[in-house]
């Protein structure tokens, strides 16, 4: 990426792109960080733009004002943000938006991408042979659609050359401060994240947030049988033999199928199971963590632990803390 702007005299331009249906805190979590970096020192300029340079109608229905077309930036722009929407195929199809993005990317000194934009700029080209990183839920996609991209399924956001892709919607703050603490060091950075009341770094990567290494579903009926026989009882010793002799095939052919239809082998199939247990129970109880991994099947909570931290990226002390009920966490009171 590109170096210090301290610049008091000449303004960092930060370009947002804005086009029917997409997701309103793709545009405005990014517009947010830069525009409060400015009351701590930073001298962004930052401008919403569409390819007609008229409003544009969000995903969540809500009406945002643009600040013009391309007509309305200077010749060099200093950060371009490629939101997303959803479904993706939406935008792509967008020839207009493809052609505009295509034009910037060559005007700017840096190139990010929220959540789904990183489609648009895949479908420029610009991603080819990079590294870049979209929502969990899309990371299949993206790769099947851009083989050329190298797609990162966990890190919140990815950073290869000039390009940053960052992953879901609120992903765009995370990458936005991480843009602003490039330019402006991390003091600064610091007092924008506690200001907006975010993490300054994101413990912990995409993975937390979705299924467990999103198994693909299988076709042989063997297979969907042993998957059935982890997932009712995570708690058994479902021993690969005694699974394998269950469902009528060695224990070697199981395997074999498993790999090739679910990606996984039944053992790490059984792991994730497992893991999803415990996030369950960690999510809505409030038994000991000893007790929870027990139930979930692990046997100790040591065990439990070092699936999370390898996993996750947390503890699971953490993730319980993270993810249970946000009245626990906000300490909201309950009128008499």
């Amino acid at each position: 990426m590109a170096g210090v702007d301290r610049s008091a005299s000449a303004p960092h331009v930060v370009a947002v792109m804005a086009f029917d249906q997409v997701q309103l805190l793709d545009v405005t979590g990014p517009a947010e960080v830069f525009t409060t970096a400015n009351a701590y020192g930073a001298h962004y300029d930052v401008r919403i733009l569409s390819t007609t340079g008229a409003d544009v109608r969000t995903s969540s229905g809500v009406r945002l004002g643009v600040d013009g077309g391309a007509e309305s930036l200077p010749e060099r722009v200093g950060t371009l943000v490629v939101p997303g929407c959803v479904p993706w195929q939406r935008a792509v199809r967008d020839r207009d938006l493809v052609g505009l993005t295509t034009a910037l990317i060559g005007r700017s000194r840096r190139v990010a991408s929220v959540c789904a934009g990183a489609f648009v700029l895949a479908e420029t080209g610009v991603l080819d042979g990079r590294r870049a990183a979209t929502h969990w839920e899309l990371t299949h996609e993206l790769a099947t659609a851009y083989p050329k991209v190298e797609v990162q399924d966990d890190p919140v956001f990815v950073r290869d050359g000039d390009i940053a892709t960052s992953a879901g919607v609120t992903a765009g703050i995370d990458l936005s401060l991480a843009l602003v603490e490039e330019d402006h060091g991390s003091d600064l950075a610091r007092s924008v994240a506690r200001h907006l009341v975010v993490f300054m770094a994101r413990p912990g990567g995409q993975s937390q947030f979705s299924v467990r290494m999103a198994p693909r579903e299988a076709q042989h009926p063997a297979v969907r049988q042993a998957m059935n026989v982890m997932a009712a009882d995570p708690r058994s010793a479902c021993t690969l033999d005694a699974l394998a002799r269950q469902v009528g095939l060695s224990s070697r052919h199981l395997t074999r199928l498993f790999r090739s239809e679910v990606g996984l082998t039944p053992g790490h199939y059984l792991e994730s199971v497992r893991l999803e247990a415990a996030q369950a129970l960690l999510e809505a109880g409030n038994d000991s963590v000893d007790l929870v991994a027990e139930q979930a099947g692990f046997g100790s909570a040591e065990t439990m632990r070092r699936v999370f931290q390898l996993t996750l990226g947390v503890a699971p002390t953490t993730y319980r803390s993270r993810f249970r009920t946000t009245a626990t966490q906000g300490r909201f009171q309950l009128s008499p």
